[in-house]
């Protein structure tokens, strides 16, 4: 019976994505999926769910086994209710792992138990110490029809003492992840929760066709530098009906890092961001960049939920990272006890080392802000940009935020140029500017349907 619940769940997800070009965005494509024809159980591998027994090669084992049914339509891995640890794995292609409602796949708090592995090319290193990085809890490496799922399972990464050794500076490579792909393409990631991973929890990477729908993410605010959601240098990309609360940035869009960004070349692009609850301690609830060297563009996100964050949405570079952030559309955004709303900034970030150009100036370029109210706001917005390269068509319309009494000012602008209709607090006058036109380009954005006319 366990195995026909599993099976009829899977049937609202994808292997196969057909495009509706009359759509918005990624998250209209129509999603169907053929059942998987095999089912094993992770017990039937010797794998022990007391929270004790390291079940790493039972994992690999049962997963190793699963792989000979990729032509016959793929198979299935069920975890049962129980709390299974383990070390990292690697997935296979055509295969779902299937979380029951009360398993639990527990990081290991031995880093032995996580290999070292080359950092991503484009990044030249790892994002927080030269070298390499641990590899994540869950890996896929250039694999086609990957789901993982469950009746609301939990991947918990044990991140704290992961957290612990980044305050004391004891690590010799960057953190893991709890999930990530690389090179991989139609995977769907669904209806579990994501609980304390080391950094990131999902993390597609040169990826296509992924989809994010109805999980939950946390971490404890204290968590340094934890981000919820990153998809990376990948196109294609769905995230739905989630909720998340970390330590740093909710939700990143990011696409490498300075000459190894931009060497790489592949750009985060057609990325829809839907019905949404981000809460963001230290960072911002979504947040754009600030490694963005191969570009980010063609992003839709609508109907989101930000409150009890430092920063609501910020996009962010510096000199050295070249690229570009465009062809953004936010809408229809509720703000909630948010220290500060809006902000784009050309002063954000380190570099992987002294090898990249300064001369590399990033561009930022229509991006377009409508249908925002904020409650209890401390700062309406900052756009700090470039000098050699300002932030250009900056639109914002319908936007109401309510200022609180501790505000020291409500808008800091320089190097930026746009054009508001309906905004209040009346913004500063370098987004009121004509200048590239930048009044009659977000007009356009803004009246002429604007989501289909964006992307």
């Amino acid at each position: 019976m366990k195995m026909l619940v599993a099976l009829l769940l899977l049937l609202t997800l994808s292997n196969a994505v057909k495009i509706n070009g009359e759509e918005d965005g990624q998250c209209d494509y129509k999603l169907t999926l053929e059942p998987r024809p095999h089912s094993v159980s992770i017990s039937e591998f010797g794998a022990v769910g007391d929270g004790e027994t390291l079940n790493t090669i039972a994992f690999q084992n049962a997963i190793f086994y699963l792989k000979s049914f990729a032509d016959k339509g793929g198979a299935q891995l069920y975890v049962p209710p129980g709390r299974w640890l383990t070390g990292s794995i690697n997935l296979t292609s055509h295969l779902t792992l299937f979380l029951e409602k009360g398993a639990v796949i527990l990081g290991s708090q031995d880093p032995s138990h996580w290999e070292v592995v080359e950092p991503l090319p484009s990044y030249g290193r790892g994002i927080e110490l030269p070298g390499g990085r641990y590899r994540s809890l869950i890996n896929g490496y250039m694999l086609h029809d990957v789901v993982i799922t469950g009746d609301n399972g939990t991947i918990d990464g044990q991140g704290s003492v992961w957290w612990d050794w980044y305050g004391s500076h004891s690590l010799n490579y960057s953190r893991p992840h709890l999930v990530e792909f690389v090179a991989s393409d139609y995977v769907v990631v669904s209806n579990l929760t994501f609980l304390n991973a080391p950094a990131y929890n999902i993390h597609p990477v040169y990826c296509s066709n992924v989809h994010v729908q109805n999980v939950s993410v946390s971490a404890p605010p204290e968590s340094p530098h934890t981000v919820g959601i990153v998809p990376d240098s990948s196109d294609n990309v769905c995230i739905e009906d989630c909720i998340i609360k970390m330590g740093y940035d909710a939700i990143a869009l990011k696409s490498g890092w300075d000459e190894y960004g931009i060497s790489y070349g592949r750009p985060t692009t057609d990325v829809h961001i839907r019905r949404v609850h981000l809460q963001s301690s230290s960072g911002s609830s979504l947040a754009f960049g600030s490694e963005m060297s191969g570009g980010i563009s063609k992003v839709l996100v609508e109907h989101i939920h930000l409150y009890n964050s430092f920063s609501g949405i910020e996009f962010r570079t510096t000199k050295g990272r070249g690229g570009y952030i465009e062809r953004i559309i936010i809408s229809d955004v509720k703000m909630e006890n948010i220290y500060l709303a809006l902000a784009a900034t050309g002063q954000c970030g380190s570099h992987p080392d002294d090898k990249y150009d300064p001369s590399a100036l990033p561009s930022l370029d229509h991006i377009t802000l409508q249908d925002v109210i904020g409650t209890n706001i401390t700062i309406a917005g900052q756009f700090t940009g470039i000098q050699e390269s300002p932030f250009t068509s900056i639109c914002l319309s319908n936007v109401s935020l309510s200022i609180n009494s501790g505000s020291p000012t409500s808008w800091v602008c320089s190097n930026v140029f746009g054009f508001t209709e309906s905004v209040f607090p009346e913004p500063c006058p370098d987004l009121e500017s004509s200048y590239s036109n930048s009044s009659s380009d977000c007009f356009s954005f803004l009246h002429l349907n604007g989501k289909a006319a964006a992307l």
